[in-house]
């Protein structure tokens, strides 16, 4: 059996004020060309088809468009969960209809949920569905007081709705967690990736997925196996913030045999726009070719650049942040013997930047302190003046 295995759409998303509907429309259209020429016999997607609960109309469009294509259009049944960006009740609306079409949503957590079952020349594979549900939720539903942390949730929810396996059949366990091989986390987290508790809650054991001949994850936004080459994050399809900017963003293709040994490739998507970080002096950088990309920009000159984003955009119409990177000396033992207070203004800006870059001031960087020390103190007589007038 062959299925692609997605996550964390993210559809809505917003990045640095920008709305990222047409990007996404551009990648799952990328998706959706390689169900028609593949065929697999599902696609996966683990969690976070929204970026949130309430998604703007554009994003329901989207994703109505891109499951009506698949589902409808091509025949191919798609199995989702839903995430913690999701509203669990707002994606499972309609599921018990729309199944029967092929289209599998678990949103809610519902205690004794059957694995949705599809076929094929070896017999059956049972996709087990688990939505993200915080540990009060599985508490409760199951009257399960050891149930603390997300590590245990997942404990219970397994041994409830997975405990007796039909080993005539390959299982694959679909879910949305932060998943480790141990107790501690991985580097492969994104600031667009929201906690989904403090401390080490959030965690779970990637041992627990040890019955199942696949588990599909999702929530961490880089494609990584965990533990084991079958527990597996797809990533998202596209860079959602800067932190991701190494990513190879794509889907996996999962092939399963008849004994259940798994093959997995990664399939890139390409992005509408590169999301990238960009340095040098606001001088090389408007000497940069031409793009579209979407840039994070790191401005070097040592003195300020006023109004940067308007020339950079001349160079860089997409360019989504712009940050002056001022050097820090390591080492602070030069500092003026004099105390702040017997100094004028102009020594006290002198040990300034000598004390945070390393180098004392340039003519040009003097002459900038001064004409705006001199405007400053102009409108400080000026207010002082209309004080007394009045």
């Amino acid at each position: 059996m062959k299925f692609f295995h997605t996550a964390d759409w993210h559809l809505g998303k917003i990045v640095q004020g920008v709305h990222m509907t047409e990007d996404q429309r551009h990648v799952l259209e990328q998706l959706t060309e390689a169900a028609r020429t593949e065929q697999p016999d599902a696609i996966i997607i683990a969690g976070d088809l929204y970026d949130r609960a309430v998604p703007p109309t554009d994003a329901v469009r989207l994703l109505d468009d891109a499951l009506s294509e698949i589902v409808l259009g091509l025949g191919i049944p798609v199995i989702a969960v839903s995430g913690n960006h999701d509203s669990p009740n707002r994606l499972h609306f309609g599921s018990g209809f729309m199944k029967e079409k092929g289209f599998h949503m678990t949103g809610i957590l519902e205690p004794d949920a059957a694995p949705v079952i599809l076929e094929d020349e070896h017999g059956e594979v049972h996709f087990h569905c688990v939505p993200f549900a915080d540990p009060s939720v599985v508490r409760a539903l199951y009257e399960d007081d050891t149930v603390t942390n997300h590590d245990e949730a997942m404990r219970c929810l397994l041994e409830r709705r997975c405990g007796d396996l039909d080993q005539a059949a390959r299982h694959v366990m679909i879910g949305h967690a932060f998943v480790t091989p141990g107790a501690e986390p991985e580097e492969n987290t994104s600031t667009s990736e929201r906690p989904l508790s403090v401390g080490g809650a959030e965690y779970v054991d990637a041992g627990r997925f040890g019955k199942f001949h696949y588990t599909a994850l999702g929530h961490l936004h880089r494609a990584h196996s965990v533990g084991s080459p079958v527990v597996r994050y797809s990533g998202s399809p596209l860079k959602y913030s800067i932190s991701e900017e190494t990513h190879n963003k794509g889907f996996l293709c999962v092939e399963l045999d008849g004994e259940g040994q798994v093959s997995v490739e990664h399939r890139p998507l390409n992005p509408r726009r590169d999301m990238r970080t960009v340095e040098g002096t606001l001088a090389e950088i408007l000497e940069m070719p031409h793009s579209e990309d979407y840039v994070f920009v790191r401005l070097l000159d040592e003195t300020p650049v006023l109004y940067p984003m308007e020339r950079i955009r001349s160079v860089f119409p997409n360019a989504l942040h712009v940050s002056r990177v001022m050097p820090v000396r390591p080492d602070r033992t030069d500092i003026p013997g004099r105390r702040t207070e017997e100094m004028d203004d102009a020594a006290m800006f002198r040990a300034f930047h000598k004390e945070i870059t390393g180098s004392a001031p340039d003519e040009e960087t003097e002459e900038l302190f001064r004409s705006v020390l001199d405007e400053l103190l102009a409108d400080e007589r000026e207010t002082m003046k209309e004080a007394v007038k009045r």
